[in-house]
């Protein structure tokens, strides 16, 4: 998998089918969050999504990347101006505005926490088809389900040293996989 900066570089080609989906699958869980939060019903924020995703489809070509700044708050302001533009339209909007989200300087600690576990997780499944069987079992049984290492080397047959390899492993993998997913 790529980094998010190479991820982003690849959307500069629209026909990059595995660039976008790995780009949907990212943030589109974040993206109906907003719109729920802004008070829109499902199947309006689902709507607003789709638009978005239309929008950013046309725009990433174009889009270039800066490390300084922060990528999710550009997303914020794409998804609010969608929003402005539906308000307009006879479309449904329940009570908040979309303006009322906050930025992502007042996102809350438990919304980030939420937002990185969500990417962790999602990066988690796509790495997973990288590594072997027996490495990505010593690692979820060390790492993700917190059992002690010295059990697990136990429980699979292995060395213990074999289970600090296997995390080693696949968290330096999902570092290369974050790096710059996870603004500031």
């Amino acid at each position: 998998m790529d980094t998010p900066a190479s991820l982003l570089e690849r959307l500069r080609r629209p026909a990059s089918a595995e660039a976008w989906a790995r780009f949907v699958d990212l943030y589109t869980p974040l993206l109906y969050y907003w719109a729920r939060r802004a008070g829109l019903q499902e199947a309006d924020a689902a709507d607003l999504v789709q638009d978005v995703l239309v929008v950013l489809f046309q725009k990433l070509p174009e889009f270039t990347y800066d490390p300084k700044r922060s990528f999710r708050n550009w997303l914020r302001t794409v998804m609010l101006n969608k929003g402005r533009e539906r308000r307009r339209r006879p479309v449904p909007v329940t009570g908040a505005a979309l303006a009322d989200v906050p930025g992502e300087d007042a996102l809350g600690a438990l919304e980030e926490l939420e937002y990185r576990r969500h990417l962790v997780q999602r990066s988690l499944e796509g790495l997973r088809s990288e590594f072997p069987a027996s490495v990505w079992t010593a690692f979820q049984q060390h790492v993700i389900a917190g059992r002690p290492a010295a059990e697990v080397a136990k429980a699979l047959g292995v060395r213990l040293g074999t289970i600090y390899a296997a995390k080693s492993r696949v968290l330096a993998r999902l570092r290369r996989e974050l790096d710059g997913l996870l603004d500031g």
